[in-house]
């Protein structure tokens, strides 16, 4: 339909994977596969529920009547009664017991945990992924000097590959926490209207031992071991607000590594993948702008932006539950879920093909290294007899003369050869020469890198077979 919106998120940017693990589908089919575990564990558990009415349910699992459902819901204005009752028309025989003993929250949190827990997984594989494409780039460049900057100001140098495990260590730092996430995953369970289990006890005649067993068989049922202790009608809110926390955290780090990258082809240094018939501008045929880069910072700032939403939920809940996080819920998970996971599928396609320009990152360093070079110069000279203050001053009146000359001017940089030409130093112009090579420059640039990947990177891809994937553009 081309008259109303619709999400780009869905159209243009999100894999389908993604998108159909929040889709209605997955959502209905899973609310099903909750009403037969429950009549499976209140079979098993003595209750009034036939082997014959779960089979009935079993048949339907998968084929919802949509339509029953929707015009039910119309009348009711109540989408899981409108489910229950849409279920119980292709199942006759079980109607009676679908839901028994159940509230609203045991098939909508349950589902909202299981499908959340479904996307973690993906954006898991993903995540681990582009951690191995930025481990093969900084090994590649470990010890390719390059000049680093503070304050976007030339400072040392480093090197491409070392710059390469920042950017690896955020992500790092997310992965941890995204195990910690893992950690807290845990159904709502078996807990009725306001979580205090009254309408099970009473099912069961006042026998607590049966609610919990009830409770536990359900969860195992579904694939989970661990349920929330303690609920009111809903699972803690404070549970969205971790998980959309670590989405914004990882689109934090993806937000970072594109704006180094878009800062990086300005200066020609590194360039992201641009393809053979690749449009860069409209008017301007010669540019080359780094539109995914900048894709990644567009939705990345999105997904940081929808963490205040659960937050602000979690903090506003009233007593047991109030329904002012219904809406807010629907729009902004799945939101923050399908946004990250185009950030990382943007970021594995990047990260996997970077263009690294060696000979500029060459030119700008020898523009910027003799400034850099004279401390050690100046170090070098004394050893030899100098005076160390009045080849400070030297160094100082002629590091003056040649940015003159490179800002001015428009000229070289002509320090080191004021040098050599200066007695005073003690200093061969070979010996000069040597002191000026780059590698002289990058401390342990090269050894970090490799001591990161090995002590640090390596041991998290060792937990993964699969660390092939490329990454995917939609446009």
């Amino acid at each position: 339909m081309k008259d109303v919106y619709e999400n780009p998120l869905i159209t243009r940017y999100a894999s389908r994977e993604m998108a159909h693990t929040f889709s209605d589908d997955v959502k209905f089919k899973t609310w099903r596969k909750l009403w037969i575990a429950l009549a499976e564990a209140e079979h098993e558990m003595g209750l009034p529920v036939s082997r014959e009415q779960i089979d009935e349910l079993k048949v339907h699992a998968e084929d919802i009547n949509y339509d029953v459902a929707q015009a039910r819901e119309r009348e009711v204005r109540h989408d899981v009664m409108s489910h229950v009752y849409a279920y119980g028309v292709q199942c006759p025989k079980a109607k009676g017991i679908i839901h028994l003993g159940a509230t609203s929250c045991y098939v909508g949190d349950n589902t909202d945990v299981i499908v959340m827990d479904r996307a973690l997984a993906i954006i898991e594989k993903k995540l681990v992924n582009v951690i191995a494409r930025l481990k093969e780039f900084a090994l590649k460049y470990k010890d390719l000097p390059t000049l680093g900057f503070t304050h976007y100001q030339p400072a040392q140098l480093t090197t491409v590959g070392k710059r390469a495990t920042l950017w690896m260590q955020d992500l790092v730092l997310d992965y941890e926490q995204l195990m910690f996430v893992k950690s807290q995953v845990r159904l709502r369970g078996v807990k009725g209207t306001t979580g205090t289990q009254a309408s099970f006890l009473t099912l069961f005649e006042g026998d607590a031992q049966k609610v919990k067993a009830l409770e536990k068989k359900v969860a195992q049922k579904l694939g989970y071991e661990k349920v929330f202790a303690v609920t009111g009608q809903t699972y803690p809110r404070k549970f969205d607000s971790l998980v959309v926390d670590f989405l914004s955290s990882v689109a934090q780090s993806a937000y970072k590594f594109a704006n180094d990258l878009r800062l990086l082809q300005n200066l020609k240094e590194v360039e992201e993948p641009f393809e053979k018939n690749q449009i860069g501008s409209s008017a301007m045929a010669y540019k080359r702008n780094p539109m995914r880069s900048e894709r990644i910072c567009s939705l990345a700032r999105y997904i940081i932006s929808l963490a205040s939403s659960p937050a602000i939920t979690a903090s506003t809940q009233w007593f047991e539950r109030t329904l002012d996080d219904s809406a807010n819920k629907r729009l902004v998970i799945p939101q923050a879920f399908m946004a990250l996971d185009a950030v990382l599928n943007i970021y594995l396609n990047v990260s996997s093909g970077m263009v690294v320009y060696p000979k500029v990152i060459g030119k700008r360093i020898r523009e910027e290294l003799p400034f850099m070079a004279t401390e050690t110069i100046l170090m070098d000279a004394v050893k030899r007899g100098g005076d160390r203050q009045e080849l400070h001053e030297r160094i100082r009146k002629y590091s003056m003369e040649a940015g003159t000359r490179v800002k001015v001017e428009g000229k070289e940089n002509d320090l080191i050869e004021r040098i050599k030409a200066d007695a005073d130093f003690r200093m061969e112009p070979a010996e000069i020469d040597a002191l000026m090579e780059p590698h002289n420059f990058i401390g342990l640039a090269d050894v970090q890198t490799e001591d990161f990947v090995r002590e640090v990177a390596d041991p998290i891809l060792a937990n993964y077979s699969d660390l092939t994937m490329q990454g995917e553009i939609n446009v």
